[in-house]
């Protein structure tokens, strides 16, 4: 059985006028790939707490985090002593502030997507597996008349 390292991410999400959730994704520090915000947990904080703290370190964005992880997708990390296998626990942020300045605003991009568009942009399957599945559940059912 493969042993993962543990991270937590954040889904920095907000609505746009027209009703629609709106991801915010940023870019990997070496190959600028679409990810969301994530790192190591924080000694002393709870997992939705160091998502969010990630999250406007790595993003420049506040907000509010829910409790609750909303799933989980794994990856490899490089690192100089080879590939690491890593499972991330990814949680909401409703963002309520994007800031102009960020401790790594001058080494990633951030760009807001729809989910749809986030699932295509994200080169891991089970993010973009995860990415789907919100989008699904956070759609309004359709009536049939």
């Amino acid at each position: 059985m493969t042993e993962f390292s543990r991270q937590v991410g954040a889904l920095p999400i907000r609505k746009a006028p027209d009703g629609t959730i709106n991801v915010l994704l940023i870019t990997t520090l070496q190959t600028q790939r679409w990810i969301i915000p994530k790192g190591w947990p924080w000694p002393g904080q709870q997992d939705w707490a160091a998502a969010a703290a990630e999250a406007r370190e790595e993003a420049g964005v506040l907000g509010e985090a829910r409790e609750g992880s909303i799933g989980f997708y794994t990856y490899e990390k490089r690192q100089h002593t080879g590939a690491v296998p890593v499972r991330v626990a990814v949680y909401l942020l409703e963002v309520h502030e994007e800031l102009e300045t960020w401790p790594e605003c001058q080494r990633r991009q951030r760009a807001w997507f729809t989910l749809a568009d986030a699932a295509e942009a994200v080169r891991e399957p089970e993010l973009r597996a995860l990415l789907l599945r919100f989008k699904a559940s956070s759609e309004p059912p359709t009536v049939a008349t």
